[in-house]
């Protein structure tokens, strides 16, 4: 593991000491700092503007960890539940809203998970008739760390004790070997977020190539995973038909489409305190240079004509690969849903029903066909 995945520094607050899963990290960070502190209660934004995601702090999370997805006023919702693994990403891409979302930097791992984790499951075994789609991407890159905290290890066994539960693991990285070491796979997805060549190479500093990623989600589809591709955020630059056309062409080369779960769309949108810490910390970016306007969730959007054309381009080449990918919208209205997809699922919670069906056949859980 080289330079434990470019990790310098380990903080250890000082709750966390008494936790296994703490004690296990920092037995693989032998021979790097480790600095014990009190706990970390950051009000407001930092003074710097630095990430610092070559530290690793160690956290006992007092919080909620399911959640829903918090989703945002006036856009169709599908209805996710966030699980609450750590915060911040190793990765730095330049559009990443995580710059501006949290108070705090580091790459903060949430050691208590193993002691709570079966608060999680006596609510998901409370409401047995309703399908947990759970999330460990939403915060951080679901396996980017997992060589040296595996939460696969953690997670999967989990999921497998409650057959209404479905887990994804969401990144842009290539490290699935322990992902692969672990049986059973059952209700399991491993879903990679995709962009166009030029956007990986330029934008998102420090992941893999579009084309490596797909060779990993080869290996776990090879291996019996089911799949899942996000494009978000789709980014509007020169070229973007030809580059999106591209990766497209690479997963159709690279990957089946039986056992896909989803693939979802969704353009760029981020709170407008994120341009100033996008112009300082990637001051050679282009990813603001479209026009935009204020959404009715206070995000910087794309103008919508931009959306759709961008939306309906990406539906008729993904439905060309596979007719039936369970392709949706994430967080765009129902009128853009009916312009670019040519349907809606009405509001948020057709849109959670539509993802609860596709979970249901892709897994061959009762009364449904498995996908071909």
């Amino acid at each position: 593991m080289k330079k434990l995945l470019g990790i310098r520094k380990a903080i250890v607050e000082s709750d966390a000491e008494k936790y296994e899963l703490c004690t296990r990290i920092l037995q693989k960070a032998r021979g790097i700092p480790i600095e014990k502190t009190a706990i970390q209660l950051l009000k407001g934004k930092p003074d710097t503007l630095e990430m610092e995601k070559d530290t690793l702090r160690l956290v006992a999370y007092p919080g909620e960890l399911l959640k829903p997805c918090p989703g945002t006023h006036g856009y169709l919702c599908c209805g996710y539940q966030v699980l609450s693994i750590g915060t911040n990403c190793p990765l730095d891409c330049a559009y990443c809203v995580l710059q501006a979302y949290f108070n705090q930097p580091y790459l903060r791992v949430f050691v208590n998970i193993e002691e709570r984790i079966e608060e999680i499951g006596l609510h998901i075994d409370s409401h047995p008739q309703k399908i947990f789609r759970i999330g460990t991407g939403e915060f951080t890159d679901s396996l980017a760390l997992d060589p040296i905290v595996e939460w696969s290890r953690i997670l999967i066994p989990f999921i497998q004790n409650h057959r209404n539960a479905v887990l994804e693991f969401k990144t842009k990285t290539t490290r699935v070997e322990r992902l692969l070491s672990i049986q059973p796979r059952d209700r399991i997805i491993v879903s990679w977020s995709l962009n166009s060549p030029y956007i990986a190479s330029a934008e998102e500093r420090g992941a893999p190539s579009i084309q490596k990623r797909l060779e990993a989600a080869r290996r776990c589809q090879a291996e019996g995973f089911a799949l899942g591709f996000h494009f978000d955020p789709l980014i509007e630059h020169r070229g973007w038909k030809d580059s999106y056309r591209r990766t497209i062409e690479l997963l159709d080369k690279t990957i089946s489409p039986r056992r896909i779960a989803w693939v979802s769309l969704g353009c760029l949108r981020f709170m407008p305190l994120l341009k100033p810490i996008i112009r300082k910390r990637h001051p050679g970016s282009r990813v603001l240079r479209g026009e935009f306007i204020l959404g009715m969730d206070g995000k910087m959007r794309y103008f919508k004509p931009v959306r759709i054309e961008m939306y309906q381009f990406m539906m008729e080449h993904l439905t060309q690969w596979h007719s039936d990918c369970g392709l949706y919208l994430c967080m765009e209205s129902d009128d853009v849903w009916e312009m670019s997809m040519r349907w809606s699922p009405g509001d948020s919670e057709g849109l959670s029903r539509y993802l609860d069906q596709r979970a249901r056949k892709v897994f061959d859980l009762p009364g449904h066909e498995i996908l071909s």
